[in-house]
């Protein structure tokens, strides 16, 4: 190669090069990066206790709810348990007990079905099936009866709880719906916060209520009714 060749080839390689570093440089002008003020993504988590808090799941006022249950759409949630449990008058047992008159009847009592050691020890402290231990039982089956057979995951929803227990009320039940009794199911009145002066007896608060006499001044402390605890299975069970 001459001497002009090998010029003419280390001039284009230093161009080229050249080129490029003043590319680079005027690329990094053009896109410098912004750097944010708060990196990362702010993610709102509702506070426990706050206005985004679940409400408790406690069980409702019988006497209120079961009279206006739906029981159509009680019967549609019981279709699930079907391939289980039948309710009809004298239906034969399935891979769980039939289910007629289950509301009532004292638990792990169907004659010719084999029950769970979990369900006859049950039985054993338990003596009926009633409204709300049928209403926690249908939620969570195994959380609720340790050892039963029935691996029916639940019903989750309240609605869904109370809509299958007014259709089982409906198949043979021998247990009278109560009088209605709002405050049954009423939660508990939050704690006044410290410091708070507490409200005069006969006067009003500052939620608009009249505040009830404290025992012993005139009148008995207001005291709420204790919920009767209730269960049944209206859910699938496995052999």
């Amino acid at each position: 190669m001459s001497d002009l060749t090998f010029n003419k080839v280390a001039g284009a390689v230093l161009a080229t090069g050249l080129v490029i570093a003043g590319l680079i440089q005027l690329s990094g002008g053009v896109f410098s990066p912004e750097k944010v003020a708060k990196p990362g993504y702010a993610v709102e988590v509702a506070a426990e206790g706050g206005e985004g808090a679940a409400a408790a799941d406690v069980p409702p006022d019988w006497g209120t709810v079961l009279p206006t249950a739906d029981v159509a759409a009680g019967e549609a949630v019981f279709a699930k348990c079907k391939s289980c449990h039948n309710a009809d008058n004298g239906g034969a047992n399935g891979t769980g007990p039939n289910l007629w008159g289950v509301v009532g009847r004292k638990p792990g009592s169907h004659p010719g079905f084999a029950y769970s050691t979990g369900m006859t020890d049950f039985g054993a402290k338990q003596p009926i099936w009633d409204y709300e231990h049928i209403y926690e039982f249908v939620k969570n089956p195994q959380k609720y009866i340790s050892g039963t057979k029935m691996t029916f995951v639940g019903l989750k929803k309240p609605e869904d709880r109370i809509n299958v227990i007014a259709y089982l009320h409906k198949q043979g039940s021998s247990l009278p719906i109560p009088a209605p009794n709002p405050a049954a199911a009423a939660p508990a009145p939050a704690a006044p916060a410290a410091g708070a002066a507490p409200a005069e007896a006969g006067k009003p608060t500052a939620t608009g209520t009249t505040a009830a006499p404290a025992a012993g001044a005139g009148g008995p402390a207001g005291q709420g009714p204790g919920a009767v605890k209730q269960e049944a299975s209206p859910g699938p069970a496995k052999k």
